[in-house]
């Protein structure tokens, strides 16, 4: 079961409901998010909805972020149009999201409120993408279990 951390960012999450509010149209646009980067900007961005599987708005985020020279956030937070509220991340983005942010806290909802998790922890026994990529040592064999 995931743990509650210290608080949850209501600035954050009203940051997100904002943009939802108010930049989130039609079918292209339904989710929004935000994230604390760990000098305390808040950036925001909406998903991309295409039926070939256009990005989440926690993916667009990454982009953003990296464009404005962010590369280290704290925290983040999905937020629905049309009232919603917090939606967790899909398993595509808790993915992308522990291996760009292992530290990473994620803003859930959950049958007892609003909780601020580690993201590592909405991927238990997770696949850690940069545990797995070649070196450039020499190789090791993997030993028997």
């Amino acid at each position: 079961m995931a743990m509650q951390t210290d608080r949850v960012d209501h600035e954050l999450i009203r940051a997100a409901a904002h943009v939802a509010a108010t930049r989130c149209r039609g079918d292209n646009h339904t989710m929004a998010a935000a994230a604390r980067a760990v000098d305390g900007r808040i950036i925001t961005a909406v998903n991309a909805y295409h039926f070939t599987g256009g990005p989440c708005a926690e993916l667009v985020l990454i982009g953003t972020a990296a464009a404005q020279g962010v590369y280290e956030l704290d925290a983040i937070v999905a937020v629905g149009d049309r009232d919603r509220g917090v939606v967790p991340p899909c398993g595509r983005c808790r993915q992308v999201l522990l291996d760009y942010f292992p530290a990473l806290k994620v803003i859930v909802a959950t049958n007892h409120g609003l909780r601020t998790i580690p993201v590592s922890d909405l991927l238990p026994e997770s696949y850690i993408w940069a545990d797995h990529q070649l070196d450039t040592g020499e190789s090791t064999p993997l030993s028997p279990s």
